[in-house]
């Protein structure tokens, strides 16, 4: 079911990286987003692949979780997998029936862009959603971009607004499971009939879907207003981040790894 889609959650637990001051996993999150798209070789992918089990076990989340974490975005990287193993005709050719050609450089293009898409989710799962709240991941950002305010950039309102939607991610999810079971239990059927039938079914969970979107826009806009919030201009916060000894020292271990990890996948290729 739906409801056991972990993505976009806040995993509550005692770990290192949930203790982790947010700028730091925040900047770690931009580098490792760049390390899984710089490494080719499947040495460092296989590295890659480590240095996640390391975040992982660092973070003390569930095998489960992780599992409803990455099961959603399991058929997108099929998809891309396949799309690329048909569409790339570089590389000595393995299989060759009809229009169907499959080459060596191909599978290895598909299966990278396949493995990474995971290591994307499993990435921003780790580093922000799961063991972060969105508030503190929006008092990150508004640090982290705090000096584009001389140019007059609404520093504190983008990283609002960023929270906001990482926060409704779950609460869209849950309402989607809801709706669709309502409509099931109606008479609709999303699992069989043609392609453009189950389509057209689906048109009854985005049209309530919207609706209780908006809604629930207007009632967060009208809470807002109620408790006077006017912005960033003026506000003071209850915990202000605060770097200590053991963020700097999570830091940059993980800095390192990455840095290992652009330095093996070079010297291999």
């Amino acid at each position: 079911m739906l409801s056991d889609i972990s993505l976009g959650r806040y995993y509550k637990a005692d770990s290192i990286l949930h203790r982790t001051d947010p700028r730091i996993k925040t900047l770690l999150y931009v580098v490792y987003l760049v390390v899984i798209f710089i490494v080719k070789t499947p040495a460092a992918i296989g590295a890659l692949a480590g240095v996640i089990l390391i975040q992982i076990f660092m973070a003390k989340v569930r095998p489960s979780v992780i599992w409803q974490t990455v099961r959603p975005v399991i058929p997108l990287s099929l998809f891309i997998l396949i799309l690329n193993l048909l569409t790339i005709k570089q590389g000595n050719v393995l299989l060759q029936w009809k229009f169907i050609t499959v080459t060596d450089y191909g599978v290895s293009r598909a299966v990278l862009m396949a493995v990474r898409l995971v290591f994307l989710i499993l990435s921003t799962s780790i580093m922000l959603t799961l063991t972060t709240t969105p508030l503190k991941i929006s008092d990150a950002l508004e640090s982290l971009f705090a000096p584009l305010r001389i140019i007059k950039v609404p520093v504190h309102e983008m990283a609002m607004m960023m929270s906001i939607a990482l926060r409704f991610i779950p609460t869209l999810i849950e309402e989607t499971d809801k709706i669709m079971k309502a409509q099931v239990s109606r008479g609709a059927d999303y699992d069989t009939g043609s392609f453009l039938n189950r389509v057209k079914g689906y048109i009854t969970v985005l049209i309530p879907l919207f609706v209780s979107s908006f809604r629930r826009a207007e009632e967060l806009a009208v809470a807002m207003d109620a408790r006077c919030y006017r912005g960033g201009d003026g506000r003071t916060k209850l915990n202000p981040l605060k770097l200590t000894g053991n963020d700097l020292l999570v830091g940059w271990f993980l800095f390192a790894c990455a840095t290992g990890l652009v330095v093996m996948d070079l010297t291999l290729r």
